[in-house]
């Protein structure tokens, strides 16, 4: 059986039922009656949302899935931040309503391709395990209507930080979810004046001279990898930077996050790729969102 083509039906012959009775409630809620901006796309891909830390906007993200509804909806990787849980237990109710929202699209015929992670690798070893309209995997092949193929995977691999120093990755972790604290009440302060939200933690990545050169590194080597696999292109996470731009021939994307970006990579009917900037909740008013989009 491939990763990329998963087909058991693993959690349906379990003889337990894994997730908690809430998690089997649709969330029938829908997008306000004044609103024209809900899209359909072919496909959106988000990443990294860490979901079990303060930094995750969930709230944001659940407000996104409500007015962009896909036919393919990929999670890639670190939805679940498994590191931090492992010592902190942080699961507020905007949490379990994304959960919901996410389940309720699969329900309502959204095929769900989960791609793991590095703080969600505790999935890994279901990998190629599928239950219901949601396919567990490590990586995935994704086909466009422009007959292009994509290497889709979370990216942790090919992270060479990552990948020969995780202790120095885990102490980075602890030091970036401290400057999110941070962010979180320069924001309130910012919003008390009247000003809209402004992330300090990505301010403060674009302004150290070795980000740029880490991130360009990272493109590199996960468009070399591609071109190997002899695929037309690669959709990424891992280090919150969102971007679509073609790279020596091949085609890089990466989805951002929904901790600073707050941002989602879609695919039209077409085949064109956009990135997606979500920047205000429904709950005030109609959701404002900003595009940056480039032809795949």
């Amino acid at each position: 059986m491939s990763a990329m083509e998963p087909n058991l039906n693993f959690f349906d012959k379990l003889p337990f039922h894994p997730f908690p009775e809430w998690m089997n409630d649709p969330v029938c809620e829908e997008p306000h009656t004044h609103c024209t901006d809900r899209t359909h796309h072919r496909s959106i891909w988000i990443s990294d949302v860490h979901l079990g830390t303060s930094g995750a906007k969930a709230e944001l993200l659940c407000d996104f899935l409500k007015y962009n509804s896909c036919d393919t909806l990929y999670l890639v990787g670190d939805i679940i931040d498994g590191w931090r849980m492992k010592t902190r237990a942080y699961w507020p109710q905007e949490h379990v309503n994304l959960i919901r929202r996410i389940l309720t699209c699969a329900k309502k015929g959204t095929k769900i391709v989960y791609i793991t992670g590095n703080h969600d690798e505790f999935l890994r070893r279901y990998s190629g395990m599928s239950f219901g309209n949601i396919h567990l995997v490590d990586e995935y092949i994704h086909h466009s209507p422009n007959g292009k193929k994509y290497w889709v995977v979370h990216g942790d691999a090919f992270d060479a930080v990552v990948f020969n120093k995780k202790w120095l990755v885990v102490i980075g972790d602890v030091a970036y979810d401290s400057l999110l604290k941070v962010n979180v009440w320069f924001n309130r302060a910012r919003n008390t004046l009247g000003m809209g939200y402004w992330s300090l933690s990505s301010y403060l990545k674009n302004k150290v001279r070795n980000a740029f050169s880490i991130i360009s590194n990272y493109e590199a080597i996960l468009v070399r990898e591609c071109r190997k696999r002899d695929l037309n292109g690669v959709i990424c996470g891992h280090i919150h930077h969102p971007d679509v731009k073609e790279i020596d021939g091949i085609q890089y994307a990466n989805c951002g996050d929904w901790v600073e970006s707050c941002s989602a990579l879609v695919e039209d009917k077409e085949g064109n790729l956009e990135i997606i900037k979500w920047q205000k909740s429904t709950l005030s008013s109609v959701p404002e969102r900003s595009m940056e989009s480039e032809m795949a």
